[in-house]
């Protein structure tokens, strides 16, 4: 675990100058030759052009932004230097609820090391929207205390994994803390090996997760799936005739419960693949080819310091 400290300019209602510092959290996850890989949250990483990365035994490396994805809130940070302690990342698909689990980052910006909190793991599948009405997606709630400067910090489980990277706090609630799931970080990691920046993919639809009491409310023909509650014209989905309500159970020969199965599975894929899409609309169900596109770059800018916000569920685009 590593802190990382911003350096930036805003500007007062005269226009005049004002310096700004950050301060924020990250994970050391990967080093070839001369280079060494920090992960950390987005609106931490973007909080100004100077970063400096810090490490619990005093040492200090400038750091600089190798890329970033607003709309999953991750940035990959880049040192110059090697032979600094590496995290082992785990499975977070394999957490249980009740699950021991432990958050460290530097919290408040407090001098004199890390803050380790413990806590378990509260439920797994969240979803969250901030207040600019990015989405996060496929998070890890705890009871561990996450505060400002915990940000891009490390969830890790007993054997010293980590499962999770820390990134938000709901205002005026008590033992709610949200980190995203590593298992859904490997995709952005995997991209950068493959292509020197993070790629998303989407299918240009906006879904949401089939229940039980959508089933009811609204006599869909099935109470799981990703149901789909928008569509993108000219995107890859319209191509291929896709509507709203229909229901989307299968991708890519891999069945599709809710909106995160459908999430991964479109991360797995490749820039321009042609894939089945198993449907279901009213009563029929049938497959089309649909062609995996990679997502327009986003112009979202989060808001750096501490995150919060209400908790909603909600459609997001894919």
């Amino acid at each position: 675990m590593v802190q990382i400290l911003t350096q930036g300019v805003s500007y007062d209602v005269f226009s005049r100058p004002v310096p700004r510092a950050g301060a924020g959290s990250g994970v050391i996850f990967d080093q070839r030759e001369t280079t060494t890989y920090v992960l950390t949250n987005y609106h931490v990483a973007s909080a100004g052009p100077s970063l400096t990365v810090a490490l619990a035994d005093g040492r200090a490396f400038t750091g600089s932004l190798l890329d970033s994805d607003p709309r999953s809130d991750l940035a990959v940070v880049r040192v110059e230097a090697t032979g600094l302690p590496m995290a082992l990342l785990g499975d977070s698909d394999q957490l249980e609820i009740g699950e021991t689990i432990i958050a460290i980052g530097n919290a408040l910006g407090l001098p004199g090391g890390p803050t380790v909190s413990r806590g378990v793991v509260s439920a797994t599948g969240r979803t969250i929207q901030e207040p600019n009405g990015v989405a996060l997606y496929d998070l890890i709630q705890t009871d561990a205390a996450i505060n400002p400067g915990n940000s891009g910090g490390p969830l890790v489980n007993l054997r010293g994994e980590v499962i999770g990277l820390n990134t938000a706090v709901v205002a005026g609630a008590e033992g709610i803390g949200f980190a995203i799931a590593v298992n859904s970080i490997r995709p952005v990691i995997e991209s950068l090996y493959r292509h020197g920046r993070i790629i998303r993919l989407y299918l240009g639809v906006a879904v949401t997760t089939a229940t039980p009491a959508l089933q009811a409310q609204y006599k869909l023909p099935l109470a799981q799936g990703a149901l789909v509650v928008g569509v993108e014209g000219g995107g890859p989905a319209a191509e291929v005739g896709l509507q709203a309500s229909d229901i989307i159970v299968g991708f890519g020969g891999e069945p599709v419960a809710n909106e995160v199965d459908l999430r991964r599975a479109i991360a797995r894929r490749q820039v321009d693949e042609v894939v089945p899409i198993v449907v279901q609309r009213g009563n029929q169900r049938f497959t089309r080819s649909v062609t995996v596109r990679e997502m327009p770059r986003s112009e979202v800018v989060m808001p750096s310091g501490r995150r919060s916000g209400r908790l909603r569920q909600q459609s997001r685009q894919r």
